[in-house]
């Protein structure tokens, strides 16, 4: 399969039924990198090829979880419904990263003849082969007590996309057109971030009375209070902990914001984990738990992260970007972590019920169960 017939872009929205094409198609798509377009293609792709799946999000743009400089744009890219990360060419990386997937690896599955018609110009021809992604996943240190370095999809953000202003608004129109997010839910986190403007530019007495009038709009809606909150213990105060020893499977109930207040500094961290306006939707809610969290690759340095406290994740709990400043709508759907500290174990046989998922999460696409000291939205 020559990669020069394969189209680059599909033109792809949420909720498309797609196919992945098979290994040999996808490798002559590939540089000797095995990137396209600066994206790595990764070993732990390999066991989707053939499969069909519908499309979960449109991949037009991800926060950059590498220098934290806003969003960036990313071209020809979707996200797949449950195609996340499993880390097994990674060093066993626990992140769960969900993966970007160029359009150029997938193809329709449609009857009608206009939707798989080849849309524009030809992928480069380089050439790769399967002992060449498995090769590029990581590299060796210059000495033997070196750590690996690892490359995957995210230490390669920012290689494979551009920065994207928060000004540029044409990315929130192919939010909404893109079937990625619901017109209702974007215009209320358009609220909130007009809204959020108008606090950190207003001087303290009017910044305090619109805060206060948030709080007292959010209480009457049965609502979260302003979720940049910052906690009640001061900076450099030690911080408490608690260990439930939770394992995956279990029920926990997440504790209300205001409990979590009392955990954390005015900095939002925990024992160096951040809390993050993020996790504010799911105070409240009764979620399973998914994993331990052990190690990570950290994005910046491609090496391995050893998490001692082993935060935890929970099933169908993602950052929404509902509250991320210049991030605001981005698909990557990343797990956030949890300290014990910010959950309650349910006994076996509790009446309480998980929230109901349409109040935690309006993206438009299915509900998901998606870093290094940096990252706000995991928090280590």
């Amino acid at each position: 399969m020559n990669g020069n017939s394969i189209p680059r872009s599909l033109s792809l929205k949420a909720g498309d039924m797609v196919e992945v094409r098979s290994k040999e198609e996808i490798l002559s798509t590939l540089d000797k990198n095995g990137c396209l377009d600066g994206l790595p293609f990764m070993p732990e792709m390999l066991a989707l090829c053939g499969r069909r799946t519908r499309v979960y999000k449109r991949a037009h743009k991800a926060c950059d979880t590498v220098e934290w400089k806003g969003s960036r744009r990313v071209t020809n890219a979707v996200h797949l419904e449950g195609s996340r990360c499993d880390g097994q060419a990674h060093g066993g990386c626990q992140a769960e990263c969900l993966i970007f997937w160029k359009e150029a690896w997938l193809k329709r599955v449609s009857t009608d003849p206009v939707a798989v018609k080849l849309t524009d110009g030809a992928v480069d021809d380089a050439g790769c082969s399967e002992e060449d992604v498995l090769a590029n996943t990581c590299k060796s240190g210059t000495a033997k007590t070196d750590q690996p370095v690892y490359v995957c999809q995210a230490t390669q953000l920012l290689q494979a996309s551009s920065p994207l202003p928060w000004t540029d608004w044409g990315q929130y129109w192919e939010d909404y057109t893109s079937g990625n997010f619901r017109l209702k839910w974007m215009l209320g986190v358009i609220f909130y971030a007009t809204y959020n403007i108008m606090i950190r530019r207003s001087k303290r007495p009017i910044r305090n009375t619109l805060r206060w009038v948030y709080d007292t709009v959010q209480k009457l809606r049965g609502r979260p209070c302003y979720p940049r909150t910052p906690g009640r213990i001061p900076s450099g105060v030690r911080t408490p902990t608690i260990s439930l020893n939770l394992q995956p499977g279990e029920m926990v109930r997440v504790k209300s914001f205001d409990e979590i207040l009392d955990t954390i500094d005015t900095e939002y961290r925990n024992r160096g984990m951040k809390w993050d306006a993020e996790l504010v939707p799911y105070c409240g809610g009764v979620y399973r738990v998914k994993k331990r969290v052990g190690k990570i690759i950290d994005e910046k340095t491609g090496k391995m992260l050893r998490l001692n406290s082993e935060p935890i994740i929970l099933e169908g709990v993602i950052c929404q970007s509902k509250y991320s400043d210049c991030r605001y709508f981005c698909p990557r759907s990343i797990y956030p972590y949890w300290h014990e500290i910010w959950l309650e174990r349910i006994a076996a046989g509790s009446p309480s019920q998980p929230m109901e998922q349409s109040r935690v999460s309006q993206t438009g696409g299915p509900q998901q169960a998606a870093s290094p000291a940096s990252d706000p939205k995991r928090g280590v």
